[in-house]
């Protein structure tokens, strides 16, 4: 019975989990230079890749303002939580949140299933 309860938890210790991220930016050519460049790295470290992202998503449903839209994936929800509130990332948020978004954005963790 006990390697079954440690078999379930690998289970969840091993689900990929992904960050949908929907903003709006004055220039995307200064996100690339002032945030991207840098972040990506960072992403990398903590074991996350950016999947799929662009300027022009195809919107099905719902209000889009924005202009550009990513989905990044991780190993795991550790990882993706250690990466969004890590030291090293910290400035670079507060310089998309602060000074590179035209308005607010969304950054959403999703646990994969």
């Amino acid at each position: 019975m006990e390697n079954l309860e440690k078999a379930s938890d690998t289970k969840k210790e091993s689900k990929p989990a992904y960050i949908m991220v929907q903003m709006k930016v004055e220039s995307l050519e200064e996100l690339n230079q002032r945030y991207a460049q840098f972040a990506i790295p960072i992403l990398h470290k903590h074991g996350g890749q950016m999947i799929a992202g662009t300027p022009a998503p195809n919107i099905k449903e719902g209000d889009w303002n924005g202009n550009w839209a990513a989905v990044l994936q991780f190993p795991n929800m550790e990882a993706a939580e250690a990466w969004y509130n890590s030291e090293e990332y910290k400035p670079y948020k507060n310089l998309r949140i602060n000074e590179l978004q035209s308005e607010a954005g969304r950054v959403v963790i999703i646990p994969g299933m």
